[in-house]
């Protein structure tokens, strides 16, 4: 690989800050190795990770979430994509109930907002007498909760 990939090469190619990627390498994301100088130098790998962790945020992991997944991936070489394909099956399921759970509040927003799900008293129809009061704080419907919960 020669002399390794610059900082600021990583984030032309990421679309990162120069400070998102100093802060990765802080929380353990990502570790380059050190140049004479003591400047950061990046393998072409690192790319690839850098980008994992920016849609996985989008995705909403959190950092310990994309850390604890990053883990998995050898550190002596760059990951193949077979590597790749088994870190993306451990998140395959938490997207899937994500989106089950996206899907379902966007086809109950129209009908909960304002209403009784969120444990108010207004609306006779999702939340008689404010039964979803007992299933705890928040907009119980919309949180997964059935009206047979009650």
């Amino acid at each position: 690989m020669g002399a390794g990939l610059s900082i600021g090469y990583v984030a032309s190619r990421t679309g990162l800050a120069v400070s998102a990627i100093r802060f990765y390498e802080e929380e353990g994301l990502v570790a380059p190795d050190r140049d004479g100088a003591g400047r950061r130098v990046f393998e072409r790998g690192d790319i690839r990770r850098l980008s994992f962790v920016l849609i996985a945020q989008r995705l909403g992991f959190s950092l310990a979430e994309i850390r604890d997944a990053l883990a998995s991936l050898p550190e002596a070489r760059n990951p193949t994509r077979e590597d790749w394909a088994r870190l993306a099956g451990q998140f395959r399921a938490e997207i899937e109930a994500r989106i089950e759970g996206l899907t379902s509040l966007r086809d109950q927003l129209d009908g909960c907002i304002g209403c009784g799900c969120l444990s108010l008293d207004q609306c006779a129809l999702y939340n008689r007498d404010d039964k979803a009061g007992a299933l705890g704080d928040g907009p119980r419907y919309l949180m997964g909760n059935k009206h047979s919960d009650i």
